[in-house]
């Protein structure tokens, strides 16, 4: 029941075809396999095929602000689905060491001793007063839905998108975010309102909100499970398919002759479907220095995606600890990790090989 992605020489995404065709095609000379950066197998053909019709194929996103949900249907079967694990903590982590250390810099280099108006303080730059600023960490969030949705656009001929809406509003009284109807501003809603934008490249963009995607899930007979972590479909990954789902089914009112109400108008096959989990390497970006000294007042450089060999942080490697991610250096050794950014072990650079660079995204089954 799989479906295998299938594109045209021109790369023009066509509709998926069957495993057994695919590797009839590879065999006979007529397309060559390929792997995307999210790990999905697909064939590129050859030659231009006689008929490059196309059917629906929408994309579903159940966003969220830790983990978020991605799903790919046709009308008659589920084509991919995957539980993305959002850079939110570490960003807003590191934005908040960044504040940290600009505001120690600025302490070691201003005397306070001295009036205000002889002090070495420059002019700021730019405003940062701007209306409607999406926030680090949010923009994180949606890059990382983007960047998996452009990916997918590039192998799907990709119709519709339904992207799951919350109506978020800020508590006065609190200051805390509550989701309810309303007009007020929060950072949620500007998030939203920049990622429906930049999601109207790759389809037309509709919005649900998240009781209707609970009713259809129901209807359907999808599982949701309560633990948000859980690396599997149930946590986020089968509410994106049932926004996927929302192209080929619809709510609608009846009528006949002894009875009347609502029901799902509309026919839709749910299939077994490959599966992943996608997050981003958490790499430290270059800094200026560490944030506490060594001895004799000295800091010395930290982060990069660099090393002093012909590898990058980020690189997936074969060494003799097992396959794993390029995540460090010292003077003669590269520190390899697993899918977890658990350290392996320092090894020397001779046993490492290269087997695939950096694109920036971790992907697992």
């Amino acid at each position: 029941m799989l479906r295998v992605p299938v594109i045209a020489p021109d790369k023009t995404p066509l509709m998926p075809t069957k495993c057994s065709r695919a590797r009839r095609w590879i065999k006979e000379g007529k397309a060559i396999g390929k792997f995307n950066d999210l790990g999905q197998f697909y064939v590129q053909l050859i030659e231009q095929p006689s008929d490059n019709k196309t059917q629906p194929i929408t994309i579903g996103i159940d966003p969220g602000k830790l983990f978020s949900g991605i799903g790919v249907q046709s009308s008659h079967f589920s084509l991919w689905k995957a539980h993305l694990e959002l850079p939110f903590k570490r960003v807003r982590e590191r934005m908040d060491n960044r504040r940290l250390m600009r505001r120690s810099r600025r302490g070691r280099r201003i005397n306070g001793k001295i009036s205000f108006e002889s002090r070495a303080h420059r002019q700021k730059r730019f405003s940062n007063r701007r209306q409607g600023k999406l926030s680090p960490s949010i923009k994180a969030n949606r890059q990382l839905e983007l960047r998996v949705v452009s990916e997918l656009s590039k192998i799907y001929p990709i119709t519709d998108i339904y992207f799951e809406y919350v109506k978020a509003d800020v508590d006065l009284t609190s200051g805390r975010k509550k989701a309810r109807a309303g007009k007020g501003f929060s950072a949620v809603m500007v998030g939203q309102k920049w990622m429906l934008e930049q999601l109207k490249q790759f389809g037309d963009v509709h919005t649900r909100l998240g009781w209707q995607t609970s009713n259809l899930r129901k209807h359907l007979g999808l599982e949701k499970s309560k633990d948000k972590a859980k690396r599997s479909p149930e946590s986020h990954a089968n509410d994106g398919i049932t926004l996927a789902c929302f192209r080929f089914l619809d709510y609608r009112e009846f009528h006949t002759h002894n009875s009347r109400g609502h029901d799902w108008i509309g026919k839709v096959q749910l299939t077994p479907s490959p599966f992943a989990v996608v997050k981003r390497p958490p790499i430290s970006r270059r800094q200026l220095h560490l944030m506490l000294p060594s001895k004799g007042g000295i800091r010395r450089k930290y982060g990069g995606t660099t090393t002093d060999f012909d590898l990058r942080k980020g690189d997936l490697v074969n060494s003799p600890k097992g396959i794993g991610y390029v995540s460090g250096q010292t003077k003669k050794q590269i520190s390899v990790s697993d899918a977890n950014w658990k350290r392996l072990g320092q090894i020397a650079v001779s046993k490492v090989t290269l087997i695939k660079r950096s694109n920036g995204l971790i992907v697992t089954a």
